[in-house]
């Protein structure tokens, strides 16, 4: 699933492209995106955000076009074609390069056309996607977006982290990547930030002095940063928008690397355990109960 690094990189290659165009045509094959249709044509597009793992696309006439890609959706920025094969139809990049080549980008599932000629495309393999158009002004109603503060605004303090991880109780990879509590971070980033900061992924919270909780605290930003700067992980199937694979997937600490030994040479070796359904990668040298 893109988390908030992969998701800031749409929302960066975005920014420089939409701003400005007009929204001229819209194509689904997906039921629920179509509610959003007459929303959204011939609006004009003012600026595009983030919010935790949601994009903000925001339009003229008080409107927003919501997106959160979940787990294997991805917005691309090009130009598609339709073309037959096998007897059926399917949308393909009348562009040369990732966007053409790469089999994770050729689940097409929604086209916006763009008044330069270009289209935003929604990529997802799964049709897990969230597409829906709200207006601006009540878009802070929305359940979507009624999730904990963002661990890359310049505000993320460390009395803020505090106060949102305040009477929480459980293991805290399954706090790290609650979205109430603090927004973006998922299964990727949580064993990424554990294993910079060297705590087990199922310490329990309440068990934190505040010397540790300072310690974990000091290990977000620079584990998210990081990922940005390598432009996100492509692990499985995320892309950015020009269709290209991310870097991070080849730098992660523990993430994936089940079997391998830790990056800190504490003769560790990363072991995978389950929590709530989820994986959690670690290691038990430097990541003690």
């Amino acid at each position: 699933m893109p988390e908030l690094p992969e998701v800031e990189i749409i929302i960066r290659d975005l920014k420089k492209v939409l701003p400005g165009l007009k929204i001229t045509g819209f194509w689904t094959d997906v039921k629920s995106f179509k509610k959003a249709e007459k929303e959204i044509l011939n609006k004009k597009i003012l600026s595009v955000r983030r919010m935790g793992k949601n994009i903000l696309i925001e339009l003229s006439q008080n409107t927003t076009l919501l997106i959160h890609q979940k787990m294997t959706g991805h917005l691309m920025y090009g130009k598609w074609e339709k073309a037959k094969e096998e007897k059926k139809e399917k949308w393909v990049s009348a562009i040369s390069g990732p966007m053409r080549d790469d089999p994770q980008n050729r689940f097409i599932h929604l086209l916006i056309n763009l008044s330069n000629g270009f289209q935003l495309a929604l990529c997802d393999m799964r049709k897990f996607a969230k597409v829906k158009a709200v207006k601006t002004d009540e878009l802070n109603k929305l359940k979507d977006v009624k999730i904990g503060p963002d661990p890359m605004d310049k505000n993320f303090s460390f009395e803020k982290f505090k106060e949102a991880l305040k009477r929480k109780r459980g293991a805290i990879k399954k706090i790290l990547m609650d979205q109430k509590i603090i927004a973006g971070i998922g299964n990727i980033y949580s064993d990424e930030i554990l294993w910079l900061a060297g705590f087990h992924p199922l310490k329990k919270v309440e068990s934190f002095s505040k010397e540790e909780l300072k310690k974990l605290y000091l290990s977000i930003k620079p584990v998210l940063k990081r990922a940005i700067r390598a432009r996100g992980s492509s692990y499985i199937d995320y892309r950015d928008a020009f269709g290209r694979k991310g870097n991070y997937q080849n730098i992660q600490y523990a993430y994936g690397r089940e079997g391998e030994r830790c990056l800190k040479e504490d003769g560790g070796v990363i072991k995978r355990i389950k929590i709530g359904g989820r994986s959690a990668h670690f290691c038990p040298i430097h990541q003690k109960m």
